[in-house]
C-alpha cells in the first residue's frame, strides 16, 4: 500500500509529456516579449548622473521653474536660480514644444524627477566649442562686459574669459589713467578674439585680440596681394613713421615708402612731412609675392616738378628761394617743391670765402639770378650777384660745382 501510495506520488510530481511543450512554449513567448520591450526606445530606460548634457523638449514653462522631457517617459526641472544666464528676450522666446539643452545637476529628487541647469549646459556647450576653437585656431566673437586693472573681461556663454591690456590694440600704453579710459569706453562692444590659453579644471581662459586682427590681416594681406599690380594706385594710411621712411596701410596690409619716394623735395627725415593717421594716395612700385612685401611711392601720385621747369623759368630770371643744404662747394635753394637750384661758391659773391656758411644758413631766403637750366638732368645754376649778366663763366662754375 505504501509503496503504490509512493509511485502514485511520483507519478504526480512528474510533468506529462504535453505540459512540459507547454511550459518552453510560454518562456520562449515570454523572451521574445521582453526582447521586443527591451529593443523599443520607448521604453529606453537612462541612468543619469551628474554633469550629463541632455537634449530635452520643454513641456511647461512656469515662473519659477521649467518642465522638460528628457526622454524614457522622464522628466525634470529647470529651478530659477538654473537659468540666470538667459537675457530677457531669450526667457520670453521659451515656449511648450521647444528644444532645450539642459545639464544635470540631480539625477533625481525626493519627487523622482531630474534638477536640471540651463546655465551649465550653455557653459558646458560654450567650453567645448572654445575647447574646439583653439584647437584649430579659429577667431571667436565675444561681448566685453566689464574690466579690472589688467585688462578686459568677456563672456561667452556662460564662459568668464580674460583680455589682458597687452593684448587689445585699443588699450594705449600711455599712463594708466588713460588706459583705464579706454577699458571703460571699450565695455559692451564685440571684440574678435583667437584663444591662446584653456584650462577647464582652472576655469582659466585666456584671449588675444592682437592676434586675432593679426591673423585676419594675413588673410587680407594675401588677398590683397593678389589683386595688386605695380602702378596701381591706391588710397593709404600711415601706419608708422621712422628713419628711412614711412609704412602705410591699403587695405589689409601696410606698404614701405622708402624715405626716397617721400616727396620731390629733399627730406631730411619721414617725420617732417608725415604723421601717423594722415590719409593719403600711394603708387605700387613693387610686389613681393614670395616674402609679402609692397613698395610704395608718394611722390609720384604728384606731378613730376622737373616736367614744367622749362616753361616756368627762363634764363636771367630773378627768383625767391630757401637755402637746404649747405656743402663745400656752394649752397642748395629750394625754388619750389621738388625744384632745386645749386649756388656754386663763386657765385655768392665778388670777394672770394673759404665756405658758404660764411654767407649763409640753412633756412635763409635768398634771391637768385637763374644762371642756367637743364630739365633732363634735373639740374639749375644759380647767382646771387643779380646784377650780374649771366654768362659762360657761370654756367661753367655752376656745373663744376655739381
Amino acid at each position: 500500500m505504501e509503496e503504490l501510495k509512493g509511485n502514485t506520488a511520483e507519478s504526480e510530481a512528474q510533468p506529462t509529456p504535453a505540459h512540459v511543450e507547454n511550459g518552453n512554449a510560454f518562456e520562449a513567448e515570454d523572451l521574445a516579449l521582453m526582447e521586443q520591450f527591451l529593443n523599443d526606445p520607448a521604453h529606453d530606460y537612462r541612468n543619469l548622473k551628474y554633469g550629463d548634457t541632455v537634449d530635452g523638449l520643454i513641456m511647461r514653462v512656469e515662473r519659477d521653474e521649467i518642465l522638460v522631457d528628457i526622454g524614457s517617459k522622464a522628466e525634470g526641472i529647470v529651478p530659477s536660480r538654473e537659468m540666470q544666464s538667459l537675457a530677457a528676450e531669450d526667457r520670453a522666446a521659451l515656449h511648450v514644444g521647444a528644444p532645450l539643452l539642459v545639464f544635470v545637476v540631480q539625477s533625481e529628487d525626493k519627487e523622482g524627477r531630474a534638477i536640471l541647469s540651463i546655465d551649465k549646459a550653455r557653459q558646458e556647450r560654450s567650453w567645448r566649442l572654445l575647447q574646439a576653437a583653439y584647437e584649430k585656431g579659429e577667431v571667436i566673437s565675444a561681448r566685453v562686459v566689464n574690466y579690472n586693472k589688467g585688462g578686459l573681461l568677456v563672456n561667452l556663454e556662460g564662459v568668464r574669459g580674460f583680455v589682458p591690456a597687452s593684448q587689445v590694440s585699443g588699450i594705449s600704453r600711455g599712463p594708466e589713467t588713460q588706459k583705464q579710459s579706454d577699458m571703460a569706453r571699450m565695455v559692451n562692444t564685440d571684440l574678435r578674439l583667437k584663444v591662446i590659453e584653456l584650462n577647464r579644471n582652472r576655469n582659466r581662459l585666456i584671449l588675444s585680440e592682437r592676434q586675432a586682427m593679426q591673423e585676419s590681416r594675413e588673410s587680407k594681406k594675401d588677398e590683397l596681394l593678389a589683386s595688386l599690380r605695380e602702378g596701381d594706385v591706391r588710397e593709404g594710411t600711415i601706419s608708422s613713421v621712422c628713419d628711412f621712411g614711412a609704412f602705410v596701410d591699403i587695405g589689409g596690409a601696410d606698404g614701405l615708402v622708402h624715405m626716397s619716394e617721400i616727396s620731390w623735395s629733399r627730406v631730411k627725415h619721414p617725420g617732417e612731412v608725415l604723421n601717423v593717421g594722415d590719409h593719403l594716395p600711394v603708387m605700387v612700385l613693387s610686389i613681393d609675392h614670395e616674402r609679402k612685401r609692397i613698395a610704395l611711392s608718394i611722390k609720384r601720385t604728384q606731378h613730376e616738378p622737373w616736367s614744367r621747369v622749362g616753361e616756368r623759368y627762363q634764363l636771367g630770371q630773378v627768383v625767391e628761394g630757401v637755402i637746404t643744404q649747405l656743402t663745400s662747394f656752394g649752397a642748395f635753394a629750394r625754388i619750389e617743391d621738388g625744384v632745386e637750384g645749386l649756388i656754386h661758391i663763386s657765385e655768392m659773391g665778388d670777394e672770394p670765402m673759404q665756405s658758404p656758411r660764411e654767407l649763409l644758413a640753412e633756412g635763409a631766403v635768398v634771391q637768385a639770378r637763374i644762371i642756367r637750366i637743364d630739365p633732363t638732368r634735373k639740374r639749375m645754376g644759380l647767382s646771387l650777384r643779380v646784377n650780374r649778366e649771366s654768362g659762360e663763366d657761370d654756367a661753367e662754375s655752376g656745373e663744376q660745382g655739381e
